[in-house]
């Protein structure tokens, strides 16, 4: 079976995924782009950008592994808007006419509304469900590939309760937020299903890989 798998999520110190005061003007609320300038110094995000340089390295490596062996995104909410975006019909998301994704994404939401298709074989598809229905769907759709998790921190945390995630990446920022949503509330013990790596990089970041023990490859 498809594994389900979370990607270059990224943390503060104090466990925040997400600043305060979201906004259209502000993605990230007061945390800016602090938690994702690593990488947006990496190579790849330069070649995704149309930005010519940027750093190799283990950073790199990472962030390279986005769409490899991928067949649908689910999100929550609060990664594809604001708060209000549901009351705005026009509002397509944050990438422009052409997401990044390139599959079928779910968009996790109390307010459906029709699928929206995009450049580059993106189609945004807005459900109500719980994280069993939403994995459900996805995998209909997947060809058999992983599915990723894409965040933010709230529908993260519905999936690690319920056991429905078997490999996560987490990147570890050198930043204090304060304030905000954390990521890791109400999962105590979650490191007991794990097996658990670390390593980090000379970008100022450290990786904690998870993989489920006794999963099937």
């Amino acid at each position: 079976m498809s594994r389900v798998r979370v990607q270059h999520f990224t943390v503060s110190l104090d466990g925040f995924a997400t600043g305060e005061g979201l906004s259209f003007e502000q993605p990230f609320g007061h945390a800016g782009e602090r938690l994702h300038q690593w990488m947006m110094a990496t190579r790849w995000w330069h070649e995704l950008t149309g930005q010519p340089g940027g750093a190799g390295g283990i950073d790199d490596t990472f962030v390279r592994q986005f769409a490899h062996g991928i067949g649908a995104e689910i999100m929550g909410a609060r990664k594809f808007g604001p708060p209000g975006w549901q009351d705005d019909p026009d509002w397509k998301g944050w990438w422009g006419p052409n997401p990044p994704f390139h599959t079928p994404v779910f968009v996790l939401t109390h307010r459906p509304r029709a699928p929206l298709e995009m450049e580059g074989g993106t189609t945004f598809h807005f459900i109500d469900a719980p994280p069993a229905g939403a994995l459900e769907a996805a995998r209909a759709v997947a060809g058999g590939q992983d599915i990723r998790l894409g965040g933010g921190p709230t529908m993260l945390r519905e999936f690690l309760a319920a056991g429905l995630v078997d490999d996560m990446h987490v990147v570890l920022v050198p930043i204090l937020l304060g304030r905000g949503v954390r990521l890791w509330d109400g999962l105590e013990g979650l490191e007991k299903d794990y097996a658990i790596e670390m390593v980090s990089s000379p970008g100022g970041v450290t990786h904690l890989t998870f993989s489920r023990a006794g999963a099937s490859r």
